[in-house]
């Protein structure tokens, strides 16, 4: 209720002549005395017309509250009741949150490649490529290599990737960089001189420094079918072979192997070989290459066992348990397919 200081008071000097009132003016007057009547009581009650019009207001800022509280920013709002795109949207890691009311679309680069990218040792992402084999190290099956052929005696035939005397003079030592800690030990290669030449030679040995990426250093019998000797060195391509062999792959333990520490080693592989594992209780085991082409078991696990091999198309053969018997070779009767 208002206080009775809001009430009108007349004027002290304000002066009333009563007159008799007829007709249509009686008429009139008792409208408005109930048009004053009907304005005095609600100007005076509680909730005035000024009230009323504020509850308006306010209803209308909870009205807009409420509507913005249900923003997908705010906790439980309709993101939480399912009422948010189907779709959720991809954020980088500078972005921040979407406007409220607001969804976010997600643009053409976010959406995932249809072929999975391969990751390089160093961690960069690459495209696979269909000449590009899935173990394959620095050399790849159909990539073409150029460099530099230069010679060298090879003596008895043996050489850094210890596979002993042979009378195969067509061999070849690779240097250090494509020699990759033995990966390049056995591998087939077509070297090619600007003429035209080539001859097919076995990877051997390694050539370490001066020699420079890409150069090889070829017997001197491999050498002399190419150019002169006196020519010394000459520019050359090459690439890697899969050849026909009726040879099969054997395996050598060796020398000082036992059951408590082994370094084995494949030998007359069509492919380069990229992994060598042993059996053990918990599955296969990949053992570790040396520059001088055995993969040692340090605590013997796996000596004597089966073995998984697996070349750089990563076809893999499993060969049977061998028995540890140091510096000799055993054939498997298996091979890898060509290429």
């Amino acid at each position: 209720m208002a206080s009775s200081s809001h009430r009108r008071r007349p004027r002290p000097d304000q002066n009333f002549e009563w007159r008799p009132v007829r007709g249509p003016l009686l008429a009139v007057a008792a409208v408005a005395a109930v048009a004053l009547v009907v304005t005095l009581v609600v100007a005076f009650r509680p909730g005035d017309a000024a009230g009323a019009g504020q509850g308006t207001a306010d209803r209308a800022v909870s009205a807009a509250s409420a509507s913005s509280s249900s923003s997908p920013q705010a906790e439980g709002g309709a993101a939480a009741r399912g009422t948010a795109s189907s779709t959720p949207s991809k954020r980088s890691s500078a972005s921040s949150k979407p406007t409220a009311g607001a969804r976010a679309t997600p643009t053409a680069s976010a959406a995932p490649s249809a072929t999975p990218a391969r990751r390089t040792a160093a961690g960069t992402a690459r495209t696979p490529s269909t000449t590009t084999a899935p173990a394959a190290g620095r050399i790849r099956p159909g990539a073409s290599y150029q460099g530099v052929a230069t010679s060298y005696d090879v003596g008895n035939g043996d050489g850094a990737c210890s596979y002993g005397p042979t009378d195969d003079v067509m061999t070849a030592a690779m240097n250090t960089a494509d020699y990759e800690t033995a990966k390049a030990c056995g591998a087939y290669v077509s070297v090619r001189t600007a003429s035209g030449t080539s001859l097919t030679v076995r990877i051997t040995n390694e050539c370490p420094a001066p020699c420079a990426v890409g150069q090889l250093d070829l017997s001197r019998q491999a050498f002399a079918k190419l150019a002169p000797l006196s020519a010394g060195r000459i520019a050359i391509t090459w690439t890697l072979l899969s050849p026909a062999t009726s040879d099969t792959v054997s395996i050598r333990y060796k020398t000082g192997s036992t059951q408590y520490w082994c370094g084995i080693q494949a030998i007359g592989h069509r492919n380069p070989l990229a992994r060598l594992e042993v059996r053990t209780g918990g599955g296969w085991l990949a053992l570790t290459r040396t520059g001088y082409n055995y993969f040692l078991s340090e605590q013997g696990t796996g000596c004597g066992g089966e073995l998984r091999l697996t070349d750089i198309y990563g076809e893999q053969l499993t060969v049977p348990a061998l028995p540890v018997r140091p510096d000799t070779v055993q054939r498997t009767g298996v091979q890898f397919a060509r290429h």
